[in-house]
């Protein structure tokens, strides 16, 4: 599942000391500009407003909300009053309103302005996974399934798939029905025609064995848990269901963990060769075979651990590297311009026309990339090419050394945890096991050599 980024035409600004998400209820009319004039008359400014179908009261509403302001108690004090929920919080520390951190982690909050709340343990994606922006279930007047009952009720089973899902736990298998199967089949069929000419190397080399042991084929839908089960013996990638759009931050953290999340519905069926936002064609035919190569695989992770702890305009360039690589970079190989993004290897539309002349390619150059605006929902007028994929890993670990954060987030895949090396005794633990790594690789090498 894709990141989803909303811009809000009501933004009140201040400077800050403390930023901070939140969910408040919606239960009568006028409630919203109650709101607005609470925290205007308290100075703390709204940087993101929207409202969504409430998780909490069946048939409500609620308010997902981003601020910022200097008195981080009176902040505290205000979404308590209004019945809100702290989901995030970063500056000054603000608690929830059970007095626990706002957003749970495994070590405590230290205060700093740099300390902002993420996931330290892969069990603690289970508190973040299901904040979410907008719901698999809730679909906009003009999305082709909008007025077909039996297609929405089949979105809300899979958003509830989604927020009951634990990890640890087999992801549950979905038996899809024959309209679903045959719209699967248009898409694979016509995409699988032009993925020699038109994919990179790497795609052409994973997906026959996607064939061969996960069940891509015209006539299946695969599973989401054979099929990261296959991630997780190659790259130590796994697929997590989703229920929604994530932000970006909470998406990004993901990554980290080596953890994508994934949709398990599919577009509706009268349209097979278009969808409004990812669903499992995408999932699965678009972003598997990439977590599948171990150079991609560690490309995104890196994307990831870079934003834990990152400040908010960090975190959105990431967000734009992420948009113009995994979803629609381009890669230059024996001459030619590949795909290897998903959004374009799951588009048979838009893998023809960014292979043709009608775009503009640029190089791969993060400092650029992460501030060029995208598109959502037409065909990027810009792609930018990467000359290798070790050319954009190197180019994206010297833009992330720039991040201010006092402290480096590597991944430990014994125990599936993210270190902070924050301390001279960490780093010097770190040093040694790179030694004992450096040992084993002269060896071989010697004996290769003897």
């Amino acid at each position: 599942m894709d990141i989803q980024t909303k811009k809000d035409s009501t933004h009140l600004e201040s400077d800050d000391d403390s930023t901070f998400d939140a969910v408040l209820p919606l239960k009568e009319s006028g409630a919203l500009v109650k709101v607005l004039q609470q925290f205007q008359r308290s100075g703390i400014g709204l940087t993101h407003i929207e409202s969504r179908p409430s998780r909490r009261v069946e048939g409500e509403y609620e308010f997902l909300i981003s601020g910022r302001g200097k008195d981080s108690k009176g902040t505290r004090e205000i979404i308590k009053n209004l019945g809100g929920d702290l989901v995030r919080v970063s500056g000054s520390r603000i608690e929830s309103n059970t007095g626990e951190a706002a957003a749970e982690s495994s070590e405590p909050f230290d205060g700093s302005v740099t300390a902002f709340r993420f996931p330290r343990t892969i069990q603690d994606l289970d508190q973040f996974a299901n904040r979410v922006l907008d719901y698999i279930s809730d679909l906009p007047p003009d999305h082709p399934g909008f007025s077909d009952a039996a297609y929405r009720a089949r979105r809300k089973e899979m958003t509830n798939i989604a927020t009951n899902y634990k990890h640890g736990q087999s992801i549950p298998r979905i038996e899809y029905t024959e309209k679903e199967v045959q719209t699967w089949g248009t898409v694979f069929r016509n995409l699988k025609k032009i993925f020699p000419t038109h994919a990179c190397e790497e795609y052409n080399r994973v997906f026959p064995l996607l064939e061969e042991q996960c069940g891509f084929r015209e006539d299946n839908i695969p599973q989401l848990e054979d099929v990261s089960q296959f991630l997780q013996k190659r790259t130590g990638w796994r697929l997590r269901p989703v229920a929604g759009f994530h932000a970006p931050r909470e998406f990004l953290a993901g990554l980290a963990f080596r953890v994508f999340h994934a949709t398990q519905f599919i577009r509706h069926w009268s349209k097979p060769l278009y969808t409004p936002e990812p669903d499992v064609c995408h999932e699965l035919i678009g972003h598997v075979p990439m977590l599948a190569d171990p150079k991609l695989a560690q490309f995104s992770q890196d994307i990831g651990l870079a934003s834990l702890g990152a400040p908010d305009d960090w975190v959105e360039k990431l967000t734009t590297c992420w948009f113009y690589t995994m979803e629609f970079g381009v890669c230059r190989q024996e001459g030619q311009v590949k795909a290897y993004g998903a959004g374009l290897l799951s588009s048979f539309g838009e893998l023809q026309y960014c292979l043709s002349d009608k775009p503009e390619m640029r190089e791969f150059e993060p400092e650029k990339t992460g501030v060029q605006p995208y598109r959502n929902t037409e065909y990027q007028p810009i792609y930018y090419v990467a000359e290798s994929f070790e050319d954009a890993k190197s180019k994206l670990q010297k833009f992330c050394d720039q991040i201010p954060r006092p402290f480096v987030a590597k991944y430990n895949p014994y125990t599936l945890e993210v270190e902070m090396l924050d301390n001279k005794d960490k780093i010097l633990n770190h040093a040694a096991k790179l030694k004992d790594d450096f040992e084993i690789l002269r060896e071989a090498v010697s004996r290769l050599c003897a």
